[in-house]
């Protein structure tokens, strides 16, 4: 019996839910102090796909980056399916992060390595349940890359690489995917072959998936937006839902 997974159905869970009550975050004293995150209160469900919008300096990245435990918070809780991740230890919030994928703006990919090896880097220190480089494969070609393989990221595209960190981020399928401006550095059709590979494989995996940017046609492609202004989140709105890759589904290369 063949035990390969496929990207469709890599033993990919629920996504979280999200309970965020009162979170606050400030940078800075005195008159230099500035308040990223001002008393954030929201909850998603599970697998919902979330545009996090606003200008620059609006709170946005700060927002996914205390989802992610990348930042402590000052004041508030963020509770993950029930658990208090602002009360965990560093070992636990090691354990935490490792159930979250990133995708960053500007890619973050090791130029030395291969593409491959690029989005094995999250896994290969530990041991998994599932075939480390068959996962790794299995998600370069669901993301059009499986013939750069072993390409380095410099011989790639800015779309290409973006592509290559999606497939990082989604390697040890995690249950929350947080893209923090993931098509602010490519062209409008590289970045919205980009976008729609986010909305298919996080629908695809049941991930539940926030995207933090300032571009309306993302915001467009999820079913709901947040806008945020000086750290706090002024509107929630229901967005119409749009077919990954148009009317066909299809996605072009960048």
């Amino acid at each position: 019996m063949d035990h390969r997974t496929t990207p469709d159905t890599l033993d990919a869970p629920r996504g979280v839910a999200l309970d965020i009550n009162g979170l606050s975050r400030s940078f800075g004293r005195g008159e230099a102090r500035i308040v990223a995150a001002d008393g954030i209160t929201l909850q998603v469900p599970p697998g919902q796909i979330v545009a996090v919008t606003g200008r620059s300096g609006s709170g946005k990245s700060t927002l996914l980056h205390l989802l992610g435990a990348i930042e402590r918070a000052d004041a508030g809780r963020i509770l993950v399916d029930g658990t208090d991740i602002t009360a965990l230890g560093k070992k636990e919030l090691t354990r935490y992060r490792r159930t979250v994928g990133f995708v960053f703006q500007r890619f973050h990919l090791l130029p030395a390595l291969t593409v491959l090896d690029n989005v094995l880097a999250p896994v290969l220190p530990r041991r998994t349940a599932y075939d480390k480089h068959a996962r790794a494969r299995e998600l370069l070609e669901a993301v059009g890359l499986a013939d750069r393989a072993h390409a380095h990221p410099a011989q790639l595209s800015g779309g290409q690489q973006q592509r290559v960190a999606l497939a990082r981020a989604l390697v040890d399928t995690p249950r929350l995917l947080l893209a923090d401006e993931p098509t602010g550095a490519l062209d409008s059709t590289t970045g919205a072959a980009v976008m729609d590979l986010i909305v298919r494989l996080g629908r695809d995996h049941g991930t539940t998936v926030l995207i933090a940017t300032h571009e309306q046609s993302v915001a467009e492609g999820c079913l709901r937006a947040l806008h945020m202004r000086d750290g706090r989140i002024v509107s929630d709105t229901a967005t119409a839902e749009r077919a990954p890759g148009g009317r066909d589904g299809a996605v072009s290369a960048g």
